[in-house]
């Protein structure tokens, strides 16, 4: 089982679309169409990637990633579009391989579903499914995917979904096989199933120091090297949130009342402790989870993070609700334009 592979870091966008409550009072529908010209600067910029996280709950405006994604695809030419995650486990994986073929198919090739478990639980009740099969619905869910991204007429039977008697399902994506990967908070065993089916895996690092990654990178490694794949052609992505501006004190200054607000507000519905400036200006450090700084400053940071944890993709989230919209496109551009060329000029002296 391949997914398409490739030679050059990789470095883009990932957002949940955050939109209420925001301090400019933006609606659902104004952040759907901020989303669009954020995708095409993310393309004139040369960013690689940008992706979209579904959520099903009042502050993000992301319910839907492929409708948003195909409304770019159009005026967009090389950067691919995923989703980050996909809630597989609620969703109907006929559907999902439905919506992200259409959606190559309009991008001509450049589609990608993320599929995840998923760190919020709105969509199972929401859908009618229940939490006692978390796990299991996923694991069932991704196989039928995965048979469905293999062969046009599908034969499939499982325990929590009808079965699927040698049916088509179309349209059928323009790449073959279309791209799947497993997004993951850092559970071992979504490291370890990655790894035997040969997918490409995105870890999500939002607290703590991203080395410590290095154990569940190498447990993906050797799981898919004892399932018989190559490890070399493994792809390893990380998402982690962060901001971009002129200078690091403009960008900590700027990004920490909204990140304040954010993480207490999820805290809050979690149990965490409260977040603080102490809190994020450790996270903001080198060897910190937040990418928050000047271009130099983020560069740097991305470089350690590949030189940690071997990574082939870097995914920075930068939206939050309280922040002006123009600042994340500036945040987008500097990336693009500055951050990402700093970054591949270091890396060529690996080669």
């Amino acid at each position: 089982m391949s997914n398409q592979t490739t030679s050059t870091f990789e470095i883009g966008i990932s957002t949940f679309l955050e939109a209420a409550p925001r301090a400019n009072g933006i609606t659902h529908a104004e952040r759907l169409r901020q989303a669009v010209e954020e995708i095409n600067l993310a393309d004139q910029v040369g960013l690689d990637v940008y992706a979209i996280g579904e959520h099903h709950r009042a502050d993000y405006a992301s319910s839907a990633p492929a409708v948003i994604l195909a409304a770019a695809a159009s005026t967009t030419k090389r950067i691919r579009l995923s989703s980050a995650v996909t809630v597989l486990s609620s969703d109907d994986p006929v559907r999902v391989y439905q919506a992200f073929s259409t959606l190559d198919g309009l991008s001509n090739g450049r589609a990608e579903i993320m599929a995840g478990r998923g760190s919020f639980i709105e969509s199972f009740p929401l859908f009618g499914y229940d939490l006692n099969h978390y796990d299991s619905l996923f694991e069932e869910k991704l196989e039928l995917l995965l048979a469905i991204r293999e062969s046009e007429k599908v034969n499939w039977k499982g325990g929590h979904r009808a079965g699927i008697n040698n049916l088509g399902v179309y349209p059928r994506a323009v790449q073959e096989p279309l791209p799947v990967w497993i997004g993951t908070g850092g559970n071992p065993d979504s490291a370890i199933r990655a790894g035997i089916l040969g997918l490409p895996v995105v870890f999500a690092i939002i607290g703590g120091m991203p080395e410590r990654f290095a154990s569940l990178v190498n447990l993906y490694k050797e799981s898919a090297a004892k399932a018989g794949h190559d490890v070399s052609n493994l792809q390893i992505a990380t998402h982690s949130h962060g901001f971009i501006s002129d200078t690091s004190e403009k960008a900590a200054d700027l990004f920490y009342p909204a990140t304040e607000a954010m993480m207490n507000t999820i805290g809050r519905e979690r149990g965490w402790s409260p977040y603080t400036r102490d809190t994020f200006d450790a996270a903001r450090s080198l060897r910190g989870a937040l990418y928050v700084g000047d271009p130099e400053y983020v560069a740097e940071k991305i470089i350690l993070l590949r030189k940690n944890l071997g990574i082939t993709r870097f995914l920075l989230h930068a939206d939050v609700s309280t922040l002006p919209h123009h600042e994340l496109l500036r945040t987008i551009e500097l990336l693009g334009t500055k951050v990402a060329p700093i970054v591949r000029k270091e890396l060529e002296r690996e080669v």
